[in-house]
């Protein structure tokens, strides 16, 4: 039985066993044309994403509707892998602390993965963060999955890998403020690439500048 368990501004989101559907819906402000051409190209370019993280080992759901190149069959809707588990924006906070800190050095590993490749999130909070229910007193890498690619892309520009950095390390600002400093510093231990201290010195210009503060 498929089920609507999400509605964003762009997607709804069903459940249907073990896929998830999403489902790009129309903008009626938009010139017709116009929105299916968005909608179009940012499903693909979704679709690659996941595709390519998923082919590079990183800890993506699995789409499951793509062509040899990635690209979804459907203009549309992406068929994606259901990964049942903890959203650690709801969840983090009643971990132990060894837990948590755990959880964020292997978040760190995962997102330096991304960044080493070039694929940038978009919207990097612990709400697109999943803990696999399965066997949770572990937290190895293959339970620690990112989620929702719909505003990432492919980018070589160390500020947009900051602005990631910048967006996650808000989120714990805001939902795990009780030790956010030292759950970016576990972040921070776990983020090691070749390119790693660039980006982290392109975050404190970014928050200098304050122009992504909320």
């Amino acid at each position: 039985m498929t089920k609507l368990i999400a509605q964003g501004a762009e997607a709804k989101i069903f459940l249907d066993k073990s896929i998830i559907n999403k489902e790009r819906i129309p903008k009626g402000y938009r010139h017709p044309q116009l929105d299916e051409q968005i909608r179009k190209q940012r499903t693909k370019r979704e679709g690659k994403i996941l595709h390519k993280a998923h082919n590079l080992n990183i800890q993506v759901p699995k789409i499951l509707n793509a062509n040899k190149k990635g690209e979804p069959k459907s203009k549309f809707n992406l068929e994606i892998e259901y990964i049942k588990g903890d959203r650690l924006s709801e969840a983090l906070n009643d971990y132990e602390e060894k837990k948590q800190f755990q959880i964020m050095k292997q978040i760190g590993k995962q997102v330096a993965l991304l960044h080493e490749n070039n694929l940038i999130h978009g919207d990097l909070t612990t709400s697109n963060v999943i803990l696999k229910t399965n066997n949770k007193q572990q937290t190895t890498n293959n339970q620690i999955y990112i989620i929702d690619f719909g505003l990432g892309f492919v980018s070589t520009k160390p500020e947009d890998k900051a602005v990631d950095l910048h967006l996650i390390k808000q989120a714990l600002e805001a939902k795990h403020f009780q030790n956010h400093k030292d759950l970016f510093k576990e972040f921070q231990k776990g983020y090691k690439w070749e390119n790693s201290n660039k980006i982290l010195e392109r975050l404190v210009a970014v928050e200098k500048r304050g122009r992504y503060k909320h």
